[in-house]
């Protein structure tokens, strides 16, 4: 929008919301919606105006406080069951005609509180105008055209796409979208109040943690971002790719963390990398709701982020993908020399939240099954996209992960131990694992099975290895792109993997999975259930749509066995198992993946253990489809499943001429020269 007509445009339309504000224009039932909904984004303007003027900037710590509960206070948990955020409160309200849609309108015009902030007048216009455009068909004596409703929301977001898309495309590759970098590297981080400047919900945890790493040792920042940093730049040496030809890279942290983010930043910069940094997505357009990624902070109400995953659903159709598909791939090409030097993620996540099982509620929106045909669709061919132009054989990640004070009162004691665990000698876990790995290259298959209740019973069947002198099947994974060190891990032949897998508790993506079952049958997914809810319905629903990410089957993409026992001793010592992510938990037991390989995008890249051998498995019978068609190759998802040691009988290698050898026996590592990784489980 050119800057006279953007000004025009959002005069005029605020004018109008505060007029709402004051009119009985509309039937009575839907009156207090719209005038609560006006008085949020007349307050989204004063904030807006603030920015502009550099206001928020001196505002006190007070005033910056209580601006941020003014806008987040509605979808905490003690007031989320009278928000219009919450669906099951609008269709209370509003009725079921109405209150699923306004209540996700409601929630789409929250993402104006981030753009006030970032100064967006000319987002923040279109949204003003599409709630005045809503607030004019319920004008009427009538009954309201719900079709017109719908055909509002539809075209709002075909239309605006193109500038949606375009800004999160850039906002991966472009480092001049400075907003979020700068307030890591010039603001006075001892002065908690610029926290508030992102405009995200802030919490006693981020304060907590910002306090609290501002008050660590230089050094030790130090160490923190120098084993993220550096992990990031070996992933690139083991993987054989010139970082030297990348320029920038994506950070993803989380709020309170900008001291070490700051340090990191210097450290990348020292590679040639400049920092790219977006918002947690806050649109259902990308995903609200779906794990937290870029800047984001402790969740403000899970419940609030689960009853609007789905909201897509008011607007999906076969149109409408192919419309966004095709702003997508317009998108890269006008940056294709911006994305070509992209090199990829750094991540820090965080953990200590309790475990989340959510209530599903019938009011929530839903996707159809069609739909649901179209997620995966769009998944898979956006993900060939983003390929084309940022390169799956020329990048890399790292991921790292620390508690927050939400985990308890120990916080300051696991914080320690964490920062141990993610510093381990990776040189002594190198050589216990090439010795299990060697094991393990002896066999054709490797039998699982659980020990007491649990019922896993599994058998997995390896590559066969032509040279076995220069070639290997397992990776040995130290402390790189996946830290903390601790786990050896294969693509699985997927003829022959069958049987069931088991755990009683597991944390997924943030969401609590109790008594999860899955079976196989030639290496993929063939039946499923859990007890988290009452009914199977429900249950095989929901391990539909979060681990099998809406796809009919999965297959099993990894199979690995973690040894990081002295993650696995810190989870009971501290009772905290449940709160670890799965970037920590994958390493303390044997796991399962089910989506893509580790390898996917980059199956062509020869990969090498510290001990020269080539790791050969890096395919499956499915990623190898890619040759033929790249759609039916990738499912653009990959899931750890672990099953902790004390619920594991067994890992068995079973030879070619039958012959077999123990990995784990009765819970405790059995290869020689392994003993010490049993130290921490004798000491639980």
């Amino acid at each position: 929008m050119e800057l006279e007509t953007l000004n025009e445009r959002y005069d005029l339309v605020i004018e109008r919301i505060f007029q709402i504000v004051k009119e009985e224009n509309v039937r009575s039932e839907y009156r207090a919606y719209f005038q609560t909904t006006a008085k949020f984004l007349i307050k989204v303007d004063e904030t807006l105006r603030m920015a502009e003027d550099g206001f928020l900037d001196t505002e006190s710590l007070e005033d910056a406080r209580r601006r941020n509960r003014d806008f987040y206070q509605d979808i905490l948990e003690e007031n989320y069951g009278t928000s219009y955020a919450n669906p099951a409160y609008a269709v209370s309200e509003l009725g079921e005609k109405f209150g699923g849609i306004l209540s996700f309108l409601y929630t789409d015009l929250r993402s104006c509180i981030g753009l006030a902030y970032e100064g967006r007048r000319d987002w923040i216009a279109i949204f003003l105008e599409l709630f005045v455009e809503i607030y004019n068909a319920f004008e009427t004596t009538g009954e309201v055209d719900k079709r017109e409703i719908e055909q509002t929301i539809y075209w709002f977001y075909h239309d605006y796409s193109e500038i949606f898309v375009e800004r999160n495309v850039q906002e991966i590759v472009d480092p001049s979208l400075d907003f979020f970098t700068k307030i890591v590297m010039e603001a006075d981080l001892s002065d908690v109040r610029y926290l508030y400047r992102y405009g995200e919900y802030i919490s006693d945890c981020e304060v907590e943690i910002a306090k609290f790493l501002g008050e660590m040792e230089e050094e030790k920042i130090q160490s923190m971002a120098d084993t993220y940093t550096e992990g990031y730049r070996i992933g690139f040496v083991n993987l054989g790719v010139d970082l030297s030809k990348k320029e920038t890279v994506q950070i993803h942290y989380p709020i309170g963390f900008e001291r070490m983010v700051r340090v990191a930043i210097k450290n990348f910069e020292k590679m040639g990398l400049r920092p790219t940094i977006a918002r947690d997505p806050s649109l259902s357009l990308f995903n609200r709701g779906h794990g937290k990624g870029n800047v984001y902070t402790k969740a403000v109400n899970k419940q609030y982020e689960y009853d609007h995953k789905d909201d897509k659903a008011y607007y999906l159709d076969k149109a409408f993908v192919e419309r966004r598909l095709e702003v997508l791939r317009n998108s890269f090409e006008k940056r294709k020399e911006l994305a070509a030097v992209h090199a990829g993620p750094a991540v820090i996540e965080i953990f200590g939240e309790k475990p989340f099982e959510p209530e599903n509620k019938k009011e929530n929106a839903r996707y159809s099954e069609k739909q649901q045909q179209l997620n995966v669709y769009y998944a898979n061919q956006a993900g060939q996209i983003t390929n084309a132009y940022i390169k799956g054989d020329e990048r890399s990640f790292t991921v790292i992960a620390y508690p927050i004070p939400a985990i308890g009162e120990q916080f300051r004691e696991i914080f320690a131990e964490t920062v141990k665990i993610n510093t381990l000698d990776y040189k002594l876990y190198q050589t216990m694992q090439q010795k299990i790995i060697d094991v393990l290259d002896s066999g054709e298959k490797v039998h699982i099975q659980g020990s007491g209740d649990n019922k896993t019973d599994l058998t997995v069947m390896l590559y066969r290895l032509k040279d076995p002198e220069k070639e290997t099947i397992f990776e040995n994974c130290v402390a790189d792109v996946n830290i903390p060190v601790g786990e050896v891990f294969t693509s699985p032949v997927l003829k022959g993997t069958t049987g069931k897998l088991h755990v009683s508790q597991v944390y997924l993506s943030e969401l609590n999975f109790l008594d999860l079952e899955i079976d196989f049958r030639d290496g993929m997914i063939v039946d499923y259930t859990c007890k988290n809810f009452e009914t199977e319905e429900e249950n095989r629903k929901y391990i539909r749509e979060n681990v099998l990410m809406h796809h009919d089957t999965l297959p099993m993409g990894e199979f690995a066995i973690g040894t990081n026992t002295t993650a696995y001793r810190m989870a009971r010592k501290y009772d905290i198992a449940a709160k670890l992510p799965i970037l920590i938990a994958e390493k303390t037991g044997p796991h399962f993946a089910v989506g893509d390989t580790c390898y996917s995008h980059a199956e062509e890249n020869a990969v090498f253990n510290p001990n020269g051998k080539e790791i050969v498995a890096r395919d499956n019978e499915v990623s190898i489809l890619r040759k033929e068609d790249q759609g039916k190759a990738y499912l653009n998802c990959h899931t750890d499943i672990t099953i902790p040691y004390d619920e594991l009988g067994a890992i068995t290698v079973i030879r070619a001429n039958g012959t077999i050898e123990d990995i784990i026996r009765d819970g405790r590592f059995v290869v020689a020269g392994c003993e010490v990784l049993n130290e921490p489980l004798d000491h639980e």
